[in-house]
């Protein structure tokens, strides 16, 4: 869509350039009348619609106003009534008081870790919006609310792939800003399509806390997993056995060479890396079995012992996907 140059000289015809944009200004006037125009229309065409169904029984019934928080500020809309009380806006609703946009501020600040009372004083900054805590309260149970929806839902019968793993995120708990893990899962499907199955937070992982995860996830209906890729953790096959027993678990190739890198110097951590490909991107797993054996004898498996043994005692997990 063009808005033609002579309406946009209409518009700021005598406007004081510093004032176009501020919501006091002619974008906040230019806002409230595109809003109360689209309420009119919305009515009248409500109104066309009701008396073709219920011919001259339903007419206007006024049209009181209601402020209306936007992402930029308050806006005072005018509202029309029919006598039958059967308009119903989908534009602004009945009952709501703040459109689309300022629900994700107020979560942006919740999701930093203001407070109730924080959220309230920086809503006034910024846009001059004076906002209930209630209102805050509301918009952040919303969320948490659809948060533990997304939690238990469903997923998936079956996964062909489930990823295992932890981000470090930093977060707010109890007034101070800390370093935590955050434990997922993320699924592939049978049609390719990745989902995040689940986030939690914990302190540590361990066998136990994973135990918890995939048991988890069975009760919530996912029935097998073909390939489950997992970090170095100890007994963390056997975690996943107990839930689901025919799945394939696979070490993950980063978190391998992220451990072979750890016992390298700064200087050799290139070369050695191009030296380690060879192991996983070989034909075979008996390919890839005489690539380590090669690599243990030459060089840099001299020189760095510990790094050939660590991928032998995940053998067993580091080959499935040579298949």
């Amino acid at each position: 869509m063009t808005i033609r140059d002579a309406l946009i000289d209409e518009l700021l015809d005598g406007q004081d350039p510093s004032m176009v944009l501020r919501q006091d200004g002619l974008l906040g006037e230019l806002k409230k009348a595109l809003l109360n125009r689209l309420m009119a229309a919305e009515f009248d065409h409500h109104l066309i619609e009701d008396r073709r169904a219920n011919p001259d029984k339903n007419h206007r019934n006024g049209a009181p106003r209601k402020r209306v928080l936007t992402d930029t500020g308050p806006v005072e809309v005018t509202v029309p009534r029919d006598r039958e009380a059967r308009f119903d806006p989908v534009l602004i609703g009945k009952y709501q008081r703040h459109l689309p946009g300022f629900d994700d501020k107020v979560i942006l600040f919740y999701a930093r870790g203001l407070s109730t009372r924080e959220i309230q004083g920086h809503l006034q900054e910024l846009y001059g919006a004076e906002v209930s805590p209630q209102l805050i309260s509301t918009v952040t149970d919303a969320v948490t609310a659809e948060v533990a929806e997304w939690q238990s839902r469903p997923p998936d019968p079956v996964c062909a792939l489930v990823f295992f793993d932890a981000l470090r995120v930093k977060m707010r708990d109890g007034g101070s800003v800390c370093s935590k893990a955050i434990y997922l899962a993320l699924g592939v499907g049978l049609d390719g399509r990745k989902d995040v199955l689940g986030l939690w937070v914990e302190q540590s992982q361990g066998t136990k806390f994973w135990r918890r995860i995939v048991n988890e996830l069975r009760n919530r209906g996912l029935n097998d997993i073909l390939i489950a890729v997992v970090d170095g953790l100890k007994r963390f096959p056997q975690a996943i056995h107990a839930a689901f027993p025919k799945t394939q678990v696979q070490t993950c190739i980063v978190h391998l060479l992220r451990h072979s890198l750890a016992f390298v110097t700064w200087s050799d951590r290139r070369e050695l890396a191009a030296a380690l490909k060879p192991d996983y991107q070989a034909e075979t797993a008996e390919a890839a079995r005489q690539a380590l054996a090669a690599f243990e004898a030459g060089g840099w498996g001299r020189k760095y012992p510990t790094i050939a043994p660590a991928w032998r005692r995940q053998w067993e997990q580091v080959i499935p996907f040579f298949a």
